[in-house]
């Protein structure tokens, strides 16, 4: 497993053109050094987010993830800043996973219930649905469903997919997903519940 392989191609040939035109050689030994780093903290790095995450594939793309974002976002930071960025990056990259994994569960597990009505006191479908605990055979058929689910997407009027996503995915309350879609919180009730109804009637063929 080699993760720093995974900085990004276009600063690599960055660096290889700032070296033909004759760049300061201390921001190629910066480049260097930040390539050290991420090969020493990358298997410690993978196994700490294989335990968060309990997959090796997740956990390699968290890791990945993290080692760019650093690369981008502090590469030119002084290397001694380097291991608490990194380490704060991969925790919140971990928690980010795991956030998304809860929702993408608690999606599969409402579309065996039922769907609620527009009715202001009627509790969030999917916040109230269980989670469901993905082991390998459901995490393949859970994939699956969100292909589904995606594609279902893309055939929701704009204001009904875009109360979808952030009410369901980016996990605003009704208040702010109506300051974000410019409108009152009795539509953005109005548009996420048709949503949920449009989704689980398009839906419903694809759960086994």
């Amino acid at each position: 497993m080699d993760c720093s392989a995974t900085l990004p191609r276009q600063m690599m040939r960055s660096l290889a053109a700032a070296d033909r035109r004759g760049a300061r050689e201390d921001v190629l030994d910066a480049a260097r050094e930040l390539e050290r780093f991420l090969k020493d903290v990358e298997r410690r790095a993978f196994r700490m987010a294989e335990i968060a995450l309990r997959n090796a594939d997740d956990a390699l793309d968290v890791v990945q993830e993290a080692m760019i974002q650093l690369a981008q976002s502090y590469g030119s930071r002084p290397p001694q800043e380097w291991k608490p960025l990194f380490y704060r990056i991969l925790q919140n990259r971990i928690h980010d996973w795991q956030r998304r994994r809860r929702t993408r569960s608690k999606i599969i597990a409402w579309w065996t219930g039922g769907v609620a009505d527009e009715d202001d006191e009627t509790p969030d479908p999917i916040e109230n649905a269980a989670s469901l605990d993905a082991g390998p055979g459901r995490r393949l058929e859970n994939d699956e469903a969100m292909v589904a689910l995606e594609g279902a997407l893309g055939k929701l009027p704009p204001r009904q997919q875009q109360a979808f996503l952030l009410r369901t995915f980016e996990g605003l309350d009704v208040a702010g997903t109506a300051t974000a879609m410019g409108c009152s919180e009795g539509s953005v009730k109005t548009h996420y519940f048709r949503a949920l109804q449009a989704l689980r009637a398009r839906l419903g063929e694809h759960w086994p």
